[in-house]
């Protein structure tokens, strides 16, 4: 006669056992990641194919700034110790949501890996795009190298610029979805006790990616404009393509 395992040895301690939600959450992240290469793959061809058949052309870069003096230079100057502010403003709002609660310890371990998901995404999109940049960057200097009006200075500011519109967009980006993924679970918590709280919560989170998002835009502005002064607008046209750009492909991949 055989023996039949006893229950006890067929049961998994609650331990082994794997938590759905947190599963779940990992898998989704992962399957966006591999259709955001593929998508990435198609927009990196159209892209190149784009910048290989353009032609030359000028819309705000044409325009031409008058030769800046101290008070030109005084009120760029303005702005950036208004972007250092507005940097500042997300900051404390980060660490004031983030020094909260963050509730039981269910809450906490599915917010954990909500938040390994986010990051896995975000390291995921930022290594597909990062090949991308590069040829786009490359492909910037050599359209307008040859543009009227462009030295191969201007044109690798061009370059420069697009890539400094990323990195930006995509700290941005980074900042706004640590201090989301945090932030979701300290609303929910404070929620069971203060709606109002957790309004407040909630908003204070949303802030933090709008005052970065502002604050480094502003910052990277005002740095062309001291570096290159009245040519500025020649080389803001490469980083007004990098930010958007990053933020459209974090949109676009399910961020």
């Amino acid at each position: 006669m055989i023996e039949q395992p006893s229950r006890k040895t067929q049961e998994k301690p609650a331990s082994a056992l794997p938590d759905a939600p947190a599963k779940l959450a990992v898998k989704q992240k992962i399957n966006f990641s591999h259709s955001f290469t593929k998508l990435a793959t198609v927009a990196g061809f159209l892209c190149l194919w784009f910048l290989i058949a353009a032609h030359p052309a000028q819309a705000a870069e044409g325009v031409m700034l008058p030769t800046f003096d101290s008070r030109s230079m005084g009120i760029i100057y303005l702005s950036t110790i208004f972007g250092f502010v507005s940097l500042l403003a997300g900051f404390y709002w980060m660490v004031k949501v983030n020094r909260l609660s963050p509730g039981t310890a269910k809450m906490q371990e599915v917010g954990s890996a909500i938040r390994d998901g986010a990051y896995a995404y975000l390291q995921r999109q930022v290594k597909t795009m990062l090949p991308l940049v590069v040829v786009i960057a490359l492909g910037l200097f050599l359209m307008f190298r040859g543009q009227d009006g462009y030295t191969p200075a201007l044109a690798l500011g061009v370059g420069l610029a697009f890539l400094l519109g990323v990195a930006a967009s995509y700290a941005s980006g980074y900042i706004g979805m640590g201090t989301a993924v945090n932030a979701n679970q300290r609303t929910a918590n404070v929620a069971r006790t203060s709606f109002k709280g957790a309004l407040e919560t909630a908003f204070q989170a949303g802030a933090v990616s709008g005052m970065m998002t502002v604050g480094l835009g502003l910052l990277g502005t005002c740095l062309i404009f001291i570096v290159y002064k009245e040519m500025a607008m020649l080389v803001l046209v490469g980083f007004g393509f990098g930010g958007p750009l990053a933020a459209l492909f974090m949109r676009v991949g399910g961020g």
